[in-house]
């Protein structure tokens, strides 16, 4: 076994590969999969809080066309993917724990390997290695879906539909998740509904121990990316450059790449939150924002440095980035077990307005007459502070309710002024613990001041 790798012990007996030996996928994956038995406990939670007689659907994202014959890379839909860890277009799992046959309750359906499919793409799952995988015993291919599907339905009262409710969604695409529920609502009128994401909100936010190793490791790639950087930007280079050294990295490092679109703001470019051009030549004197990080296995991470393009911070750029960053240090203390959201970021806007007051950007009459519903920070910390992370960047998570051991959440304050011409976020990955400050995953990664100074003058 030493090395073999995942699918390579896996009994081929299910696939048909007897014409095309030689085209048999060795792995599909180039990150480690979890283990079959964490997807099984998450089946098993989901399953529990489901209501009455019912049947839950979860399906794969679809492959998004450019044009002509293009198309986007895939990237699996994170719900089925916690579910199951199928990272396989056009895979449907279905949950049904009250099934007439017990090989009913846990489904999955994956697309079939023929002999075009293997020369041209690689094979796909064998239902031998989807077993392994997930954990699932009953796997049939794609073209039994209609047939299975409509058994099983007469056996149940409701469908549990996969809808979009996360709190800053704003799709206008239609998914293949909701072709299927327009379809399903067509063909069984007569059935009721109820929705998944209330209970996926919940089982997703709290990650399970083999989840933060994943995200540790996405932590620790990017590490390494923002080390290589340390001894590469100065006066002169490209954002794009400094983009294509962090990609190098993480790809020679197992990752996809970026687990979202980078952004590295030179100069005033750091006041535009999203900026993304990232075309812009580093300049002396300038301070470069970077909001980049590497995702792994589909976990993400997510991180922001502010570094000085000539290695060396201003006396007043090292004093904004010493506010920022003592925001980032008490921010962090606050995030524990029975913390709220909204109650959070109330404290970190007073923890801001101290430094702002400090600064010189605000005073004391901007504050005694500030507009509770948009305090007088906001002109200079405009976004929040923290949110959830996991399999997305902006990961589940119900705001409302109180945090819990084992979220994991981002901490991200800054301080933005166009006027100066520059902009200063920093931010870490942190789990929340039972007792005590939170676990810092990026704990590693240069922060302090004087530490990016040293290492960027060697």
């Amino acid at each position: 076994m030493k090395n073999t790798t995942f699918f390579q012990w896996v009994e081929l007996k299910e696939l048909e590969c007897a014409i095309f030996p030689i085209f048999i996928k060795n792995n599909s994956m180039r990150y480690q999969p979890l283990s079959a038995s964490f997807y099984r406990s998450n089946r098993s939670r989901f399953m529990a809080q489901m209501n009455g007689n019912s049947l839950a659907v979860f399906n794969s994202n679809d492959i998004y066309p450019i044009s002509a014959d293009s198309t986007l890379p895939f990237a699996q839909h994170r719900d089925i993917f916690y579910l199951c860890g199928v990272d396989q277009e056009e895979s449907i799992l279905v949950l049904f724990p009250n099934a007439i046959d017990p090989q009913h309750r846990e489904v999955l359906f994956v697309r079939e390997t023929n002999a075009h499919i293997a020369v041209w793409e690689g094979a796909k799952l064998s239902k031998a290695q989807a077993t392994a995988l997930t954990g699932i015993e009953t796997v049939y291919w794609l073209s039994d879906f209609d047939r299975v599907f409509q058994e099983l339905s007469t056996q149940c009262e409701r469908f549990y539909f996969n809808t979009n409710e996360h709190y800053r969604q704003a799709v206008e695409t239609q998914t293949r998740e909701d072709r299927f529920i327009a379809k399903c609502k067509q063909d069984y009128p007569a059935h009721s509904v109820a929705k998944s994401n209330p209970i996926l909100q919940q089982l997703r936010s709290v990650k399970a121990a083999e989840e933060i190793a994943q995200m540790q490791t996405a932590c620790n790639i990017t590490e390494k990316g923002i080390r290589r950087l340390l001894g590469f930007i100065e006066p002169g280079v490209w954002e794009y450059e400094i983009e294509a050294e962090l990609a190098h990295e993480f790809l020679k490092n197992r990752s996809k790449g970026f687990a979202y679109t980078p952004i590295i703001a030179s100069g005033n470019n750091a006041n535009v939150l999203h900026y993304t051009e990232n075309n812009c030549q580093c300049k002396a004197g300038e301070l470069i924002l970077m909001d980049v990080a590497a995702e792994y296995g589909n976990y993400s991470s997510d991180l922001t440095r502010t570094f000085p393009v000539s290695g060396r911070f201003t006396d007043r750029q090292r004093a904004v980035y010493e506010a920022v960053l003592r925001v980032k240090k008490e921010a962090t203390k606050l995030l524990t077990p029975g913390t709220i959201w909204k109650e959070f970021h109330v404290e970190v806007g007073a923890l801001m307005t101290r430094e702002l007051l400090e600064l010189g950007l605000l005073d004391k009459l901007d504050v005694a007459h500030q507009d509770p519903n948009s305090p007088a920070y906001k002109k200079y910390f405009m976004h929040g502070t923290a949110h959830h992370i996991g399999l997305d960047t902006h990961d589940y998570g119900l705001l409302h309710l109180p945090m819990e051991a084992n979220m994991v959440f981002t901490v991200e304050p800054g301080i933005y002024i166009p006027e100066e011409g520059f902009g200063i976020r920093i931010e870490d990955d942190v789990v929340v613990q039972q007792e005590g400050e939170p676990v810092n995953l990026m704990a590693n990664i240069p922060i302090e001041a004087e530490e990016i100074e040293d290492l960027m003058n060697r």
